[in-house]
């Protein structure tokens, strides 16, 4: 395709750099704009199944991830107040066979760094801060994004990977309600030396419970424990990572939760308890104009509870070159990349909210017997993971 060769990405977030160095390796002339003064990533746990670890591999960070992460010996489905385990199935040795690549847990620090690394190291001054994009303007000849300090960049494509508040896609969808789930989800970590001797396996645990749930598992080479826990309030807080609540709410939402949960709020740095609202908003259709589209987030905002939002924003930065290589035409292309896209994406955003009113079913009975019914490895084996980015065909 001889009409594209610059490309502008708006975000520079865990989308819009595999973006960029997926379009970089396929030879594209990449800017990217962040409007933070400094490439930062909020959060700490991440979990990177295979399907998402293929693309890490092809920008060759497989192996830098992988050496700082956990591989988890299994998924494991606990009763909130007993622990008993009501289901599991194998990841770590059985999840490599099955996909060819790992499942690693890991922290997004590490892997935002190694991407923005991996980025600078294909084109050093690909990353611009402190550039703010407030809309674009695009011609039959090009698109000229436009920044709030007033300068501009022209380009032949702009991607939007700029999280679930999009400016491009606002532009080219229009505003996009955001509705209140009714959850709020804690985070927190702890280090493991601070745990007792063998508190828990390496295993990725999801602690049910009528009304909330709480994911743990550790990351860092197993260094830190991580916790993630959502529950359902009418205390809306703010949509922001950074928002801190007390403690002791903290404590009393877990209120008669098993031994194990008490220890790691108990543990938990009082002046570091996270709390964010969680909003829902709708699966946009149309991502793209002529010389405009958006990915991750910005097309698909998911809720937590698949572990998977990341890996479709992963997936979309591997996709989108593919199309621009295989398509005719610019608007081909664009065409292409989403008609691959959508249904996927839509399924990991249909499925998290399945998951959770499974997750926050009004009983202990209600919630073994859901899991009576279902094979979640199976299921998740079977159309998920299985997924690789770089070979799926594209049609």
């Amino acid at each position: 395709m001889k009409e594209i060769d610059r490309i502008l990405i708006v975000g520079a977030g865990l989308g819009g750099l595999t973006a960029a160095g997926c379009l970089l390796k396929a030879g594209y002339n990449v800017q990217v704009f962040e409007q933070a003064p400094a490439l930062t990533e909020v959060g700490a746990g991440i979990q990177l199944s295979a399907n998402a670890m293929h693309v890490l591999y092809h920008l060759g960070i497989g192996e830098a991830i992988s050496s700082k992460s956990v591989r988890p010996e299994a998924y494991v489905f606990r009763l909130h107040d007993t622990g008993e385990e009501i289901q599991r199935f194998a990841l770590a040795d059985e999840h490599l066979k099955l996909h060819q690549a790992p499942y690693n847990q890991a922290h997004r620090a590490d892997l935002h760094d190694a991407l923005a690394d991996c980025v600078r190291g294909l084109k050093s001054d690909a990353i611009q801060l402190n550039k703010k994009a407030t809309g674009f303007v695009e011609n039959a000849d090009g698109v000229t994004l436009q920044f709030e300090d007033g300068t501009t960049a022209l380009g032949d494509l702009v991607i939007g990977a700029d999280g679930v508040k999009s400016v491009i896609r606002d532009q080219i969808c229009g505003a996009v309600p955001a509705t209140y789930t009714g959850d709020a989800v804690w985070r927190v970590t702890v280090p493991a030396n601070q745990l007792p001797d063998d508190f828990m396996d390496k295993v990725m645990a999801v602690w049910l419970g009528p009304g909330l749930h709480a994911v743990c598992y550790y990351i860092r080479g197993g260094d830190l424990l991580n916790f993630v826990g959502a529950v359902e309030t009418n205390d809306i807080g703010e949509e922001s990572w950074t928002a801190k609540f007390p403690w002791e709410t903290f404590k009393a939402d877990f209120a008669g939760w098993h031994e194990d949960i008490q220890t790691i709020i108990d543990l938990a740095d009082r002046d570091a308890c996270y709390r964010w609202a969680l909003f829902r908003r709708p699966v946009v259709e149309g991502w793209s104009t002529g010389r405009a589209t958006i990915l991750g987030d910005a097309a698909h905002a998911t809720l937590p509870y698949l572990a998977q939002g990341a890996a479709m924003a992963i997936e979309d930065g591997a996709v989108l070159p593919r199309a621009l290589k295989q398509a005719d035409s610019l608007t081909g292309a664009l065409d292409l990349y989403e008609r691959n896209r959508r249904d996927r994406t839509a399924r990991v955003v249909e499925q998290s909210d399945e998951n959770r009113r499974l997750f926050h079913l009004k009983s202990v009975d209600h919630i073994r017997a859901a899991f009576a019914n279902r094979d979640m490895g199976a299921d998740r084996n079977g159309w998920l993971y299985s997924y690789n980015p770089m070979t799926v065909e594209l049609t």
